[in-house]
């Protein structure tokens, strides 16, 4: 078996059958089950240990086994209706005459998870991988949503290369406070702010805490998992429709034992993931990614998933596509609906219907032969959420690509949710050498902060985190709120929530940690923001900057032992998905042995 899905998996078939689909014998767990009661010590011992969970050879053998991997926890409140969600696929499967294991791994919970979630993403995606191939299954559905679970369970799974539905946790209610409908994440940022600026009060604070997240799912916004989530349906690993299905609507329900219908007769056809995930399907993805005004995070995790399906994907493709798709989703926080808008205006399938001309029509989907089928009679509802061609909420994608001599292997920014003053802008760096710095002195009278300032942070990537934290959207002192500004140029080589805004330039590589430029600014050297020109210049002469690398010092191991210093030994920029090397790169990887 392959980490790029080049090989086909142990037990199947080097000659296909005539009708195309496989033999009970051609399944991958018979080689753990066999058929008859002499085929082997190791067979008759797994027979009578699936007999002792309770099951009788007629379930099983003979029969697709589906592993049902669920994020569910009870710290993650994104994923804590998946215990149920599971039982509806577990039905799916069993209508379907296949036999539904279910194996919990780890969940990335992104409100509680510390440092950050994406220092644990790869982990995920490792138990993924190994658990799929470690055990008698023929196919995968894979539960997730908030933000990292999605590419790391479809990383994992992409380097197994077994047929895979994936099922997006959905997102939760829209949120309520007195007459105002709240976006989680954005409308928190929003009053925070104003809290700070003394706009608001604790009592309105109070309250707002009781009004921001209603239900279980993940972000209602456009955020790093709504937009990742929409990423997968486009890729063609979900049934059509179920990224944006709310997580407590009952078509969640139905979506999710569909989809353990459905990947029962994918593992009979034999549809593994490397048929789907093919490089027409990733640039639909980007360009879907970019018309959504989606999160910068979904750069970095796309990249990822790409390079474990073999697709070679850069910053390169995402500035390229971005030039030639309009932002057609008027969603927060680039806009002003929310998810379940979205899914009423038609969700992704209507979306498309207004793609076509820049969609791949012909590659497979879990669903459908073609993705063209698949959109056959897909429609807008809405035309103010999702908008016509003529009249995109911006003429290009929502994320552009810089470089210059500050980032000379690319940074990011989600222009569409700036303020365009800032959008070429001059100013002097004010720089934090870490974030907790940062948080100590950034209403210090005695920094004499202007709007035109440009506030960098650094030592916030992959490894100076650790984990890239979403520190990307540096806050404002409070005596520029109360003056009511509300946006500033930001540097980092951090990320930030999708659910955030501002001019926020983010993970810009190499990160300072590693002695990227970003490591040489001083405070008052000038910066230039261009993003027209898709440019980030730093105002020191060449021999200067020289000067500065050579009295660099790099800064100390932020792990002496244990995951954290295996992540940092391994862990790979963000210009390359922050995946790990060893994961990463090509190469075949055994069959297990069963016999």
């Amino acid at each position: 078996m392959s980490t790029h899905g080049d090989t086909p998996a142990p037990g199947r078939r080097d000659v296909p059958r005539p009708d195309g689909r496989l033999a009970p014998e051609d399944l991958r767990s018979h080689q753990w089950y066999g058929s008859d009661i002499s085929s082997g010590l190791r067979s008759f011992s797994h027979r009578a240990r699936t007999r002792q969970l309770g099951y009788l050879p007629e379930e099983h053998l003979g029969k697709p086994v589906v592993a049902i991997l669920n994020t569910w926890s009870d710290i993650n409140p994104c994923h804590v209706h998946l215990r149920e969600r599971a039982q509806a696929v577990k039905r799916g499967v069993w209508q379907a005459g296949g036999f539904p294991l279910e194996f919990p791994v780890s969940t990335l919970s992104e409100t509680f998870q510390k440092p950050t979630p994406m220092l644990y993403r790869n982990m995920l995606a490792m138990e993924t991988e190994e658990l799929l191939r470690s055990y008698p299954v023929d196919g995968a559905v894979l539960m997730g949503g908030c933000d990292k679970t999605t590419p790391a369970l479809l990383m994992g799974a992409a380097s197994v290369d077994l047929p895979t539905v994936f099922v997006p946790a959905g997102p939760m209610l829209p949120g309520h406070w007195r007459d105002e409908v709240l976006g989680s994440g954005t409308d928190m940022w929003k009053y925070w702010d104003d809290r700070r600026a003394g706009l608001i009060g604790d009592c309105e604070l109070s309250e707002l805490e009781n009004g921001l997240a209603r239900s279980p799912g993940h972000c209602m916004t456009m955020g790093t998992a709504s937009t990742l989530t929409a990423a997968a349906e486009v890729l063609g690993v979900t049934v059509p429709g179920a990224s944006s299905v709310p997580a407590v609507d009952s078509g969640h329900e139905r979506m999710a034992a569909e989809s353990g219908r459905r990947i029962v007769e994918l593992v009979w056809r034999d549809l593994t993931l490397s048929k789907i995930l093919t490089a027409d399907a990733y640039e639909d993805a980007v360009a879907t990614v970019l018309a959504l005004g989606g999160s910068t995070n979904a750069v970095i995790h796309l990249i990822a998933m790409a390079g474990r399906s073999g697709i070679p994907l850069g910053l390169a493709d995402f500035d390229r596509v971005a030039r030639t798709v309009p932002v057609l989703a008027d969603l927060r926080p680039g806009g002003r609906y929310l998810m379940e808008d979205f899914h009423f205006a038609g969700g992704l399938p209507g979306f498309l219907s207004r793609l076509t001309d820049v969609l791949h029509l012909d590659r497979p989907t879990v669903a459908h032969d073609t993705l063209r089928e698949q959109l056959e009679g897909a429609r807008v509802h809405n035309s103010d959420v999702i908008r016509e061609r003529d009249n995109p909420l911006a003429t290009e994608g929502g994320v552009a690509v810089l470089h210059g001599n500050l980032c000379p292997d690319g940074a990011v920014i989600k222009h569409i949710a700036a303020e365009p003053r800032l959008l070429h802008h001059t100013g002097p760096a004010v720089v934090f050498d870490d974030y907790r710095q940062m948080q100590r002195t950034i209403n210090d009278p005695a920094l004499a902060l202007t709007p035109d300032h440009v506030l960098v942070l650094r030592n916030a990537g992959p490894k100076g985190g650790p984990g890239m934290p979403e520190y990307g959207m540096l806050p404002l002192p409070d005596y520029l709120l109360k003056q009511g500004v509300r946006d500033m140029v930001r540097l980092s080589d951090a990320r930030m929530s999708g659910t955030s805004y501002g001019a926020c330039v983010l993970h810009i590589a190499p990160e300072s940690y590693v002695g990227g430029p970003l490591a040489l600014v001083r405070t008052g050297d000038l910066i230039t923001l261009d993003v027209d020109a898709r440019s980030l210049h730093l105002h020191v002469p060449d021999e200067e900057l020289a000067r500065r690398r050579a009295d660099w010092t790099p800064p100390p191991a932020r792990y002496e032992r244990g995951y954290g210093a295996l992540y940092l030994d391994q862990i790979t920029q963000a210009d390359t998905g922050c995946d790990f090397a060893f994961l990463a790169r090509p190469g075949e990887v055994p069959d297990p042995y069963v016999g």
